[in-house]
């Protein structure tokens, strides 16, 4: 089979397009949340023996600031949140393929980051402490900010989306001692008051739209491939085909009639808050 697909790619080289990741945690739960273990190991293998590369996200924006081609067979990895599992499940896959990516930090209000300190639970799971983020990094992984307390942005305040912003982006700038340059909106929500201030204060920034990033795509609001669309070995073994962007544009029509009514359904009470601010 995987003859088969590498005589495709060979004749679909996708450069004008590539795929960014969204992963949160790695386990066996049956959590939306959740990708398996056993699959991402086994699809970061596949991935590896077709001689796909992994980009950072600075490298990605740079090719669409610059306007050039992707290279071919690349793709970036993300995770959002900051699960333990990414250090005991992902990291050691990811290092043994040679793969890097970037892991976006939930933070919290405290400043602690200790060696043992843990990032603050989110859905009561356990999360990654600041000694494994530091492992990590000096490792090759690159971390961004993704806010305190992981809001919906385009329901608060300019006041505390500016501290949400950017308090996250100074506790993991403290913790690393260099600059964070990437961000991503939590539950892919952003507006343009948000959008602003992320483009004051970042190089790049990711959401949720499910695409592939593209010659169109906005460096502040890139879209990603979550991987809840390559949950089962089957979907996973679509991506390096040239069927995936059809695949991927199939599955966004659902997500984004749903995300549609999402936003009509808090219309209403987001003009009457922007009202009241203004």
């Amino acid at each position: 089979m995987w003859e088969h697909i590498r005589k495709l790619t060979r004749f679909c080289a996708v450069a004008t397009s590539i795929p960014i990741l969204m992963f949160h945690a790695i386990d066996n739960s049956p959590s939306v949340i959740s990708f398996s273990s056993r699959f991402f190991e086994r699809g970061m293998a596949r991935l590896c023996d077709l001689g796909y590369r992994t980009l950072s996200l600075l490298e990605v924006g740079e090719y669409l600031l610059r306007g050039d081609l992707f290279p071919e067979r690349s793709l970036a990895i993300t995770f959002d949140d900051g699960y333990r599992s990414i250090y005991e499940k992902a990291f050691p896959v990811l290092q043994r393929h040679g793969f890097s990516a970037t892991v976006f930090l939930t933070v919290g209000e405290t400043a602690s980051v200790q060696p043992l300190q843990r990032l603050p639970s989110i859905e009561s799971r356990s999360m990654l402490s600041w000694g494994e983020i530091r492992e990590m990094r000096r490792s090759g992984m690159t971390f961004g900010a993704h806010t305190l307390t992981h809001p919906d942005l385009t329901r608060l305040p300019v006041a505390q989306l500016q501290h949400e912003i950017c308090r996250s982006q100074e506790i993991v700038e403290n913790a690393l001692g260099e600059p964070v340059n990437c961000f991503a909106y939590p539950f892919g929500r952003h507006d343009e008051r948000s959008r602003e201030i992320v483009r004051q204060h970042f190089a790049c920034a990711c959401s949720d739209k499910l695409a592939l990033v593209s010659a169109g795509s906005d460096v502040y609001a890139m879209e990603r491939v979550d991987a809840y669309y390559l949950r089962t070995e089957r979907l996973f073994n679509v991506m390096p085909t040239p069927f995936f962007p059809w695949y991927i544009r199939a599955r966004s029509v659902p997500r984004q009639i749903r995300r549609a009514i999402q936003i009509n359904k808090h219309a209403p009470m987001e003009g009457a808050r922007r009202q009241n601010e203004s």
